[in-house]
Formats: structure tokens, sequence, C-alpha cells
């Protein structure tokens, strides 16, 4: 087994539980104080022998027993603090989430959930330790990522920029044929830009590139009905290529100004370019978020009442999300957020929309901001190959800032909590 080892011990207090499942020890005792919270000499002991064992497995040279304890007991003050911070933030995983995740973790090791559970036997872990073990690391992960993903700030021209050197990268091989509308300068710029916005206008209600090409085109392709046939990106004048990044077939580009005129691009085919279809959903839910008065029984009963009044017909959907929602974006909206992909969600509306059935709403259900329904209204299939583009480089900027600040929050709840190591003070009586 070599994938739950290193995540058991990867975020928080590592076996905490396991005081109240093995038998008493006499010399148990506390080792420091987190807040109001503690961290035990078994809990401190169970914590070394897991990376003891693990380093053993990868042939890892840990260092002098001394210098070992006081890294564990530092990550298990770290862990504590953050468990502590999803309890604040009332953030709980219920079993039917905790056993989906289990069952990942035995899918990823090859194994049947029983398989696991006799290797952790093996390993001296019992099974409802390392089960109340994930559960508390999934939700200081939540915890954790509901704090930090509001610190981290991506500008468009950083997702812009970075997005371009990847495009340039990835159609460096790519042929495009692809056809022109050139709008010379006259004595009034903006009516030649007025007439530019026009033409895209009826492009985009669907007339003919060329015809319109014939008619209005003063480029050297005119005649030609703007076609410049098939070229690379290397081979095409640099106004042509700086507009392409990764679009696909039926792309109009455009206008875009040169020192001429402005141009209107068409990609009529595309050779040997990666594209990416992906599905959208269009939902519509309604939120309640649980409070000192609210309780999440309440939110769910209230939001049952709900179903039942859509479906008697007494009320519709948008009008109990304008009155009741509480995600006031989309509440003046009946509820709708309009077409998204559904890795726009937080992982439980992510779910619910991608399995839903279109028109059925769903039941009630919590994610990290409420308890809501949600009905898909549509879906669809479109190119979103430019779009995944900047996706995917607005991944790698969202990765990077976000572990800079996820250290950077460690560090500040670390600061801002009290913290008393009586392991250390035995240490500096004994010297």
């Amino acid at each position: 087994m070599k994938t739950w080892i290193p995540a058991f011990i990867g975020i928080m207090s590592l076996f905490t539980a396991s005081a109240s499942v093995a038998a008493p020890q006499a010399m148990d005792h506390v080792v420091a104080i987190v807040n109001d919270g503690v961290i035990l000499q078994s809990d401190v002991n169970t914590a070394l022998k897991t990376v003891q064992a693990n380093a053993r497995e990868k042939n890892q040279t840990l260092p002098d027993l001394d210098t070992l304890k006081e890294q564990v007991i530092e990550k298990l003050v770290l862990d504590e603090i953050q468990l502590q911070e999803a309890k604040r933030m009332g953030i709980q995983i219920d079993d039917q989430r905790l056993d989906q995740a289990i069952e990942g973790i035995a899918k990823d090791n090859q194994q049947t959930v029983d398989q696991m559970r006799a290797e952790l036997q093996q390993q001296g872990i019992t099974y409802p330790v390392f089960r109340e073990q994930i559960r508390k690391e999934m939700a200081v992960s939540e915890a954790r990522n509901a704090q930090v993903r509001r610190r981290v700030n991506i500008s468009p021209s950083e997702v812009e920029t970075l997005a371009s050197m990847m495009a340039e990268q990835t159609t460096q091989n790519v042929e495009y044929k692809v056809s022109q509308i050139q709008l010379r300068f006259g004595d009034d710029k903006d009516a030649t830009e007025r007439e530019a916005q026009q033409l895209i206008e009826r492009l985009n209600n669907g007339e003919d590139f060329s015809t319109l090409a014939y008619t209005y085109s003063k480029g050297p392709k005119a005649l030609q009905g703007g076609d410049w046939g098939w070229m690379r990106k290397e081979e095409m004048p640099t106004i042509f290529a700086d507009q392409i990044t990764t679009q696909g077939k039926g792309a109009i580009i455009g206008p875009f100004r040169s020192g001429v005129g402005f141009h209107i691009m068409k990609i009529d085919d595309v050779k040997g370019l990666q594209t990416v279809a992906v599905t959208e959903v269009n939902a519509q839910h309604i939120l309640i978020k649980p409070s000192i008065i609210l309780s999440d029984e309440g939110a769910k009963e209230e939001l049952n009442g709900f179903i039942d009044e859509i479906q008697s017909g007494k009320r519709t959907f948008g009008e109990l999300a304008q009155q009741y929602s509480q995600d006031t974006g989309s509440a003046v909206a009946d509820g709708i957020l309009g077409f998204q992909t559904p890795d726009s969600y937080v992982p439980e509306f992510k779910h619910q929309v991608e399995t839903l059935p279109v028109g059925q709403i769903s039941e009630p259900f919590k994610t990290v901001h409420g308890w809501h329904i949600v009905k898909v209204l549509e879906r669809r299939t479109v190119d979103r190959t430019d779009s995944a583009m900047k996706n995917r480089a607005y991944q790698i900027l969202f990765k990077r800032k976000f572990n800079e600040e996820a250290s950077a929050w460690l560090q500040e709840i670390r600061a801002s909590a009290y913290v008393e190591n009586l392991n250390q003070q035995e240490q500096d009586n004994d010297e």
C-alpha cells in the first residue's frame, strides 16, 4: 500500500481518536495545548510510528529522534489548528461522502475496501481510527480551500499572457485555411469601424463570408472571396497570426485594426489542431444558509417544502428563488445560473448538475455555501478549445498562487493561535 499512508498523515492530526478505541495507557499525557484543544503523547507516538514506517518503505533516512519528535509535534499542532478552523466554519463530512472517499482511496491502491481494512490491521491501525481521520482530513481540506481561495487574485491579463504562450507552443504545426475582409480607412475612420461592426453582425446572423468579401473587401484576395488558402501561422501576415490562438473551424475573428484599416477573419478549416468540446449546463437553484436560528435540519425541511409547492403547482421555482434564495446574484434571475461547465461549481453541486435529468429537481443537499435544491434547465455541447486553453492557464496560475497563499494562511493562523509546548518545557527543565 503506497497511497493511503502519506495521505493519512498529510493534513490532519494523526489518529487523535486512538485514545478512545485503544486500551488505556497509563503513561499517556498532554504534550501540547493548542487553543482549547490538546495533543497527547499517544498522538505523537502513533505519528512517529507512521512516519518511520513510510520512511522504511521508501528507503529514506530520518533525522535523530529528538528532531523528528519536534517536527511531528509542530505538524500535529498545525493540523489541530486547521481542524479547529473547520469546526468553527461548521464544516461536517457526512457518512456518505466519507464512504465515497474511502472507496476512492482503496480504488487508487487497486484494492477493495475489505482488502484495505486487512492491510490497515496488519499495520496496527484500526479501521474506525482510519475512517475518522479521513473525515477530519476532508473537513480541514474544505476549510483551507474556502479560506485560501478568497485570497487568490488572478487578473485577466495574467491569464491571457500565459494562454498565449501556451497556444504558441500548441499551434506550431497547425495549418489554417483562412479568409479575410479588409476595410480601408476613408476620411471618417469611425465610419469604417461602424461598417466593420455591421459586417460582423451580418456574419453572426449567417450571411456568407465570401459573398461579403467580394462585395466589401479592399484586400489583396477580395476577388477570391477573401480566401488566403492554407497556411501555418509563421507563413501568415503577422497581423493574422497575432489574432489566432486556439480558435477552431468556423471561428470569426475581429474586427481588428491595422495601419490601413479594419480586418475581419474567418477560419474556414483547420488541420492538426486538437479541439475541446465541453458540456455546459444551465441550472436553476435556491440556496438557504443555516444560522443560529435555522439549523441544518430546518434548512433542509424548508427546501423540501419548496419542492412540494413547485410540484403541486402552487409556486414556480423562479418565484421561490426570488423570494427566498440567499444567493443574491442568481435570486434576481429566478435562481438561474446561466450556462456553466460543471467544474466551475463545488464538488457536491457539480455532482448534482452532472447527474440530474433535465427538468428534475434535486433532493436538498449541502455544500460549503449552505443547503440547495437545483434543477437542470438545459445542457449543450460547445467548442471550447480557446476557453479550455485559458482555463488551463488559469488553473496553472491558481495552483501556483494557491500554494503561496496557503502557506501564508497557515503561518497566520499558527501565529494567532495559543500554543503551549509542554514537551519542550520538560526538555528545557531537564537542561
